[in-house]
């Protein structure tokens, strides 16, 4: 189990334009639905050219999928992007709780 976790998982990839109208590459780092009935779902990204060993930038968007594509919403509204960063960050924790568990850590 533990080489599933360390494993090299083939990475997610989405492109989203830029006020251009370039692709830009993006690496799906989490994908979430928030327990409030809304079935609202978000996703987390990181552009995907960036060193990873260096902090990155993380953006969120809500999305929706219809037909195996998948349509991005800015989360414009400060209620909302206070209860996904919140959610991403609780997340986020338990994640690296988990890995230092799974590494005999903690």
């Amino acid at each position: 189990m533990a080489d599933e976790i360390n494993g090299q998982e083939e990475a997610e990839i989405i492109y989203i334009p830029d006020d251009e109208g370039n692709e830009e590459a993006f690496e799906v780092i989490m994908r979430f639905e928030l327990d409030d009935g809304t079935d609202r779902k978000y996703l987390m990204v990181v552009p995907a050219e960036e060193d990873a060993d260096e902090e990155q930038e993380v953006f969120a968007f809500r999305y929706e999928e219809e037909n195996e594509e998948i349509k991005l919403y800015p989360i414009e509204e400060q209620e909302e992007w206070e209860i996904v960063e919140e959610t991403f960050n609780t997340l986020m924790s338990e994640f690296g709780a988990a890995e230092e568990d799974a590494n005999g850590k903690g």
